[in-house]
């Protein structure tokens, strides 16, 4: 058996479909099931079982000789949500029991952090361990996905291998339901095709210019071959990034999205919203060094490549992967 938590959701579906392809079948999904927004997401899928999240831990007690691996992506993930609370439930202490029961019971796990643990980047974006007890998160969200990277370091006992990856700005099929949260390419798709352009935030930065803000967008397909490769992979365990380690623009991803619908780009310019100006990063890129290292070899789809693919094989025809 291999368990995804957060299966109903995003990365975690596709992470299901990535495993389909390679003939496993086995696969316990856990999530919250009771929204049905998220329910295409997962029904084409082969698996054994569906478990709520809130009977998961009761669950692996029962089951815990089937697991062969342990895939924690679920989280909440809204960035702007401000309470600090929802986080500490969700995000901290339930990958903290995730974490003990993979102890127990000797199972292998990879979890899910994030760039947000960056904050404003001062710090810069290399994935050495150490700095995250220096990183100051720019919201609840972030400092909740730091708070567990720092407890997990500090653990004596450690599954025999474990792996956190900091997700960047992930982008892809089967975020339908994720509304304002959605990448930038889900809303651009939705903004062309509805109204013939594309609105972009403002810089309120001198040292950027409007639509320069720079992201390191990541295809979430180039995420579930990491993850997969982290299954059979089971060494060296730590803290890793997981982008292309390539930071493009707005403006880029906006063009791009244009071009994918054989349009030309027309592009308007917007205030960022104040509630979340002072916790908006302007740069980020992931340092791949230490991922390299240990022998992920495969390319990553270029921003162009990526949207094409979303746009053409997945948004433009309403489809699921």
């Amino acid at each position: 058996m291999i368990v995804i938590t957060g299966a109903a959701g995003f990365i975690g579906s596709v992470l299901a479909a990535k495993l389909n392809r390679e003939k496993f079948y086995d696969l316990v999904l856990v999530d919250d099931f009771t929204k049905t927004e998220k329910q295409k997401n997962y029904q084409n899928k082969q698996f054994s079982e569906k478990v709520d999240r809130k009977h998961f831990f009761d669950w692996v007690d029962k089951n815990h000789r089937f697991i062969e691996f342990v895939f924690h992506i679920g989280a909440r993930t809204d960035t702007t949500e401000s309470d600090k609370t929802v986080f500490d439930e969700l995000n901290l202490e339930y990958s903290k029991k995730v974490w003990k029961k993979c102890v127990e019971y000797g199972l292998p796990l990879v979890y899910a952090s994030s760039a947000a643990t960056y904050g404003d980047g001062r710090k810069g974006y290399d994935d050495d361990e150490q700095l995250a007890f220096e990183l100051q998160p720019l919201n609840p969200y972030g400092e909740s996905k730091n708070e567990f990277d720092k407890w997990a370091l500090q653990q004596q006992k450690k599954p025999y291998f474990w792996a956190g990856l900091k997700f960047f700005n992930v982008y892809g099929p089967n975020e339908y339901h994720k509304g304002r949260m959605a990448s930038v390419i889900f809303h651009s798709f939705n903004q062309i095709r509805e109204t013939g352009k594309v609105k972009l935030f403002r810089s309120h930065r001198p040292d950027f210019e409007d639509g320069k803000q720079l992201r390191d967008f990541v295809y979430v397909k180039d995420v579930t071959e990491v993850l997969y490769f982290l299954m059979h992979h089971r060494k060296d365990s730590g803290i890793y990034n997981l982008g292309t380690g390539t930071a493009r623009s707005f403006w880029d991803l906006a063009a791009g999205t244009f071009s994918a619908m054989d349009k030309k780009p027309n592009i308007e310019f917007i205030d960022m919203p104040e509630d979340i100006r002072d916790k908006y990063q302007y740069f980020t890129e992931a340092t791949m060094t230490k991922l390299r290292k240990i022998g992920y070899a495969k390319p990553f789809y270029s921003l162009e490549d990526g949207i094409a693919d979303y746009v053409k094989n997945y948004l433009m025809a309403g489809k699921y992967e």
